[in-house]
């Protein structure tokens, strides 16, 4: 998994808006990208959620957020959809995106779940990880970016 420090590595995807969304264009901002395993599931949809539920804070925090699954587009905006999710959720159905940031399972190859903050300048800042707890990903991130303000 890339570290702490590290350049955070670019992508490009479609968002269920059919929006292009990749970290050069969010250059500039803080990102919160997170990795989840599966749309539709419990454990993914509780975190979703949580995200959405403080979608605004995060932004007033500094931060744009962005989620990532393997799932395919459809299925993403499908998800979106339903859970109301109105940032950007990317499928990564090619697991391009995933394998960049190394956050596959090995065997499953599906994502774990990871959340990296990463800073205006695009190096990664923090990096968060609770596969079991879901509600720690939101937490940790809100902790942090209070904790961590940006420059004004």
């Amino acid at each position: 998994m890339i570290q702490v420090g590290a350049p955070a590595p670019d992508f490009t995807a479609t968002d269920c808006q059919g929006r292009p969304v990749s970290l050069a264009s969010l250059r500039g901002r803080r990102v919160v990208l997170f990795f989840f395993p599966k749309a539709f599931t419990l454990g993914c949809t509780l975190e979703t959620r949580a995200f959405r539920d403080n979608h605004a804070l995060i932004q007033e925090l500094g931060a744009e957020l962005v989620g990532v699954s393997v799932d395919s587009v459809r299925t993403q905006c499908d998800f979106a959809a339903q859970e109301d999710i109105h940032f950007a959720l990317l499928g990564d159905e090619s697991r391009a995106i995933s394998r960049a940031y190394d956050v596959l399972w090995p065997v499953l190859k599906v994502d774990r779940r990871v959340t990296f903050i990463i800073d205006p300048a695009g190096t990664v800042e923090s990096i968060i990880r609770h596969e079991v707890r879901v509600y720690r990903h939101l937490d940790d991130v809100l902790r942090y970016l209070q904790e961590h303000p940006l420059p004004a």
